[in-house]
Formats: C-alpha cells, structure tokens, sequence
C-alpha cells in the first residue's frame, strides 16, 4: 500500500477592475478543492486619473505582498457603448496588470462571459447568480460584496481552468487526433 504525498496548495489572485472599485479575491486551490483566503475592494478618491491609476497600481502590490498569491487572473474589458468608460476601464484594468507583473506575477485573463460559464455554468448570468454561485463554491457564510464577489469569481475561473489546461496536456500526451477524433496513443514503456 503505497500513501501518496499531499497535493501542493496553488494561491490564486483574481482581479475585478474599475477605475472607481477595484475587486480583489484571494483563493487556495488543493487538487479539485478551492478554500476562500480574503477579498475586499480597493476603492480610489476623487482625484486625477493618473492619481487613481497610482492607487490601484500601488493597492494590487500591497495586495500582492500581503497574501504571496502563486498565480494571478484578471477580467477582460469588454467594449462598451460609451468608448470613453472602455477606455478609462481599460487603464485601471493596465495599471492592475502592472501591479501584478511588477511583483513577478503572471496573469491569466478572462472574458466576463468565461468568467460565468466556470462559476455558474451560463455564460449571461447576472451578479447575484454570480455572487451566489461564489458563496456556495467557497462556503461562505454569506454573499460577498459585488466587486469582491466578481474577483473570487474570476480567481475560481482561473483554478478551473488551469485545472482544465492541465488534464488537456495530459490528454495531448495520451492521445492523437485522427479524422477528426482523439485515438489513444499506444502505451510506452519507460
């Protein structure tokens, strides 16, 4: 009878940005178990956007530094009606990503409609399934605050997905593609 050895515990970051609200959420994932660590909000003043920008930069690092996460996600802008809120979106979602590279991160990215089909399982959900959905996959006591909900959300999208990433080099490995169809590989000794 052979005990196998525990499986590493991987922390995973997830970012929710926005220039007024930036979400973040902080996961353990062990094996196919996902374990909430902490998420909350940081929220920028009145001010300049570059100030803002200096904000959410220097948040993320703090972020960062306080929980030590082993890998990152944040959600992609989408475009939106009005080009000028996409464009500001799409600094504070820069200045997230400069936080997290400049502490050696990498960063996964996700689509808002990715981000849903992984936590709830349809793609147009609104916040509160989302929200919902969070609380029971992590057992919490109750529903995360919406922004910080949405960046556990993303954080859960990014543990299935790697997960999924993983079994699909295994599954590359095992197997090969013939008319259209995976064929097991014969077996190799070694």
């Amino acid at each position: 009878m052979s005990i196998s050895a525990p499986r590493p515990v991987t922390r995973i970051l997830g970012i929710d940005p926005g220039l007024r609200i930036t979400g973040f959420g902080v996961i353990d994932r062990q094996g196919s178990q996902l374990r909430y660590v902490a998420s909350g909000c940081i929220r920028t003043p009145e001010g300049t956007l570059p100030e803002r920008l200096g904000v959410i930069l220097k948040g993320v690092q703090e972020v960062v530094d306080t929980y030590r996460p082993d890998e990152s996600a944040v959600e992609i802008v989408f475009v939106n009606v009005n080009p000028q809120s996409t464009l500001l979106l799409g600094q504070a979602r820069g200045a997230a990503i400069c936080g997290l590279v400049s502490r050696g991160l990498a960063v996964g990215e996700y689509t808002a409609l990715q981000v849903k089909q992984a936590v709830v399982g349809y793609g147009k959900a609104n916040k509160e399934q989302v929200q919902h959905m969070v609380r029971r996959l992590l057992q919490l006591e109750g529903d995360p605050q919406a922004d910080a909900a949405d960046a556990l959300a993303v954080a859960i999208s990014h543990a299935h997905g790697a997960a999924a990433a993983g079994g699909l080099v295994k599954l590359a490995k095992t197997t090969r593609r013939r008319g259209g169809r995976l064929m097991a590989l014969p077996a190799t000794k070694g």
